[in-house]
């Protein structure tokens, strides 16, 4: 087993997303997302031979021209390829696009659908990286 690289942030908190969305008015979110599909890129890449969009190229070019619709299929693809890496590593599928649809889009209508995907997207990075800094 090949040693990681560097160290990848394990301290992501859904309280801490919370507080620093509502003081940056939502700025936060964008740069944690930015942060969660470089982290997987350095964890996942080398096994499954994909690469998650970068998130600013996502905002600020593909998004506007595909009217929105590239956030959901971003979105949908990222659960997806953060379930196949914990199951990769061996830990239970917390994530998956059925968890993306299930309590980010329709879970919305409850108000706090898209915090349960919050929350279940963060523990689960957070599992990645502790595994990928011990194992790489």
């Amino acid at each position: 087993m090949q040693a990681p690289v560097g160290q990848v942030k394990t301290n992501r908190s859904l309280s801490k997303f919370i507080i620093l969305s509502i003081i940056t008015l939502g700025i936060y979110d964008l740069f944690l997302l930015a942060e969660i599909s470089g982290s997987l890129n350095i964890m996942a890449s080398r096994y499954d031979g994909k690469k998650t969009m970068n998130f600013w190229l996502l905002l600020f070019v593909v998004g506007p021209i595909t009217a929105g619709i590239a956030y959901i299929v971003w979105m949908h693809k990222m659960c997806n390829r953060i379930g196949a890496e914990l199951v990769r590593r061996g830990h239970p599928r917390q994530v998956s696009a059925a968890t993306y649809w299930g309590w980010g889009v329709l879970g919305a209508f409850i108000i706090v659908g898209p915090f349960v995907l919050i929350w279940k997207l963060l523990h689960s990075m957070n599992a990645l990286a502790a595994d990928y800094n011990i194992r790489g």
